[in-house]
This record gives C-alpha cells, sequence and structure tokens, in this order.
C-alpha cells in the first residue's frame, strides 16, 4: 500500500474522531444542512459546529455550497458516511472496554 494513501487515510480517520463529528456526519448523511441547523440538531453552538465543519472540509469529508447568504454543507461522498455508520454500529454490538484511568490489577 502506498504511503501517501496510508497518511490520508489516517488524516481521515483523525477527522472523524470527535464524536461530535461523527454526529454531524450522521446529520449530513440525511440531507444537507446549513449551520444553524446542526446547532439546532445537535443542541451545541454555532462556533462549536462551524469549527467542526472547518476540521472535515479540510479533511475533505464535507463541502459548503453556497446558497445565498448560507453555505449548505453536505458530505463529500458516500464512503464516509458507510465508515461512520459501520463504527458506530459496531461500537453498539461491541461491549466497552474498561477505561484507560483504571490501572489493571494482577494478583
Amino acid at each position: 500500500m502506498p504511503h501517501d494513501t496510508l497518511v490520508t487515510a489516517g488524516e481521515l480517520l483523525r477527522a472523524l474522531s470527535a464524536p461530535i463529528r461523527i454526529a454531524i456526519v450522521l446529520q449530513l448523511r440525511e440531507s444537507a444542512r446549513c449551520v444553524h441547523e446542526l446547532v439546532g440538531a445537535l443542541g451545541v453552538t454555532q462556533p462549536l459546529i462551524s469549527q467542526h465543519l472547518r476540521v472535515l472540509k479540510t479533511a475533505g469529508v464535507v463541502r459548503g455550497d453556497r446558497s445565498g447568504r448560507e453555505v449548505l454543507y453536505r458530505l463529500a461522498d458516500d464512503h464516509l458516511a458507510h465508515i461512520v455508520v459501520d463504527a458506530v454500529a459496531h461500537a453498539r454490538e461491541t461491549p466497552h472496554a474498561p477505561s484507560r484511568a483504571t490501572p489493571d490489577k494482577e494478583g
């Protein structure tokens, strides 16, 4: 596998690593949304949504299309939604691992 491909895949996974960004991708999977719609759907502040959209846009996960005074965000492609949906499904099926904060004591 070419190193550049692995680096790009790592950057994509890093961009998807925050729970709020996963929630944004799940929202955009349903339909394109503007910032205020994401704020309402996710119950977080506009600056926080904008910050996370910037990360997702830089990583090529989302793209923004201007519509009048608003920017309508959508997923760059369907593969990205599948990655997130599969990760969420896996998390639902897998028992949670012990917290890293709890040292593993033996004996």
